[in-house]
């Protein structure tokens, strides 16, 4: 059967780290990329598809392949999909900041009404898996408006009903970022000291590469879980068992 990844959210951080670990695992026949831009970047495995994810339920993905198709070279994708002959994992690194966003509105319209959309694309294409990066402290029930929004957007996946739904709730996050963030920036000068003398792991930064990793990791398990929640701690054990 073929084994195909869908991706959304791969100009963030983790979602860049996952693309590449996606690219390089031999389990994945098909990358399948979907935002609103395409990234410069190419690999016999990558399809990219963009478009205005805020309709992407009325997305036709087969003709939106067709388009991108030269010399019939996704014809195997194409004929897998429509018949049914597929095991399709759905990664989701989709979330932006009230900043850049411009308000709360605007933020929630990203962090929630863009996943679920997204999580009603991939399980009309037939995904069995979806796997989710939320955040440390999500609850539906916050004062925090971050918190609250995060925890609300998993509560909504948790409706789909997905062979295996996997959340990955990540602390302050590592890595290079393409935009400047002063506060994060802050944080991580404070927070870093943890990660060097392996003090309060449940809370201490993990690097987004280490994210990645584990939502791969997730996906090509079987596990007897319908949804599952992994926290910061539980991903840092992961990679250090390699």
């Amino acid at each position: 059967m073929t084994k195909i990844a869908i991706i959304s959210g791969t100009s963030g951080m983790i979602g860049m780290q996952l693309l590449h670990k996606l690219i390089q695992n031999s389990n994945y026949e098909y990358i399948l990329s979907v935002g609103r831009r395409k990234l410069a970047l190419k690999h016999d495995k990558l399809i990219q598809i963009s478009g205005d994810m805020g309709i992407i339920s009325d997305w036709n993905l087969e003709f939106l392949l067709r388009q991108e198709d030269i010399g019939g070279i996704m014809f195997p994708l194409v004929d897998a999909l429509n018949k049914g002959t597929h095991e399709i994992h759905a990664y989701c690194s989709l979330g932006t900041t009230i900043k850049q966003a411009g308000s709360k509105d605007q933020f929630y319209k990203v962090d929630h009404d863009l996943v679920i959309g997204y999580a009603k694309f991939v399980k009309k294409l037939g995904a069995s898996k979806f796997l989710y990066v939320s955040a440390l402290g999500a609850d539906p029930t916050s004062k925090i408006f971050y918190n609250k929004v995060k925890g609300e957007t998993e509560e909504d996946l948790k409706v789909f009903s997905f062979d295996y739904l996997g959340i990955f709730q990540p602390s302050l996050l590592m890595g290079s970022r393409s935009d400047f963030r002063l506060g994060e920036e802050l944080a991580k000068v404070v927070m870093k000291p943890l990660i060097w003398l392996k003090l309060l792991k449940k809370v201490r930064p993990i690097y987004d590469y280490q994210v990645a990793k584990s939502m791969i990791k997730y996906a090509l398990n079987e596990s007897q879980l319908r949804v599952e929640e992994i926290p910061s701690s539980v991903m840092q054990d992961i990679n250090k068992k390699g």
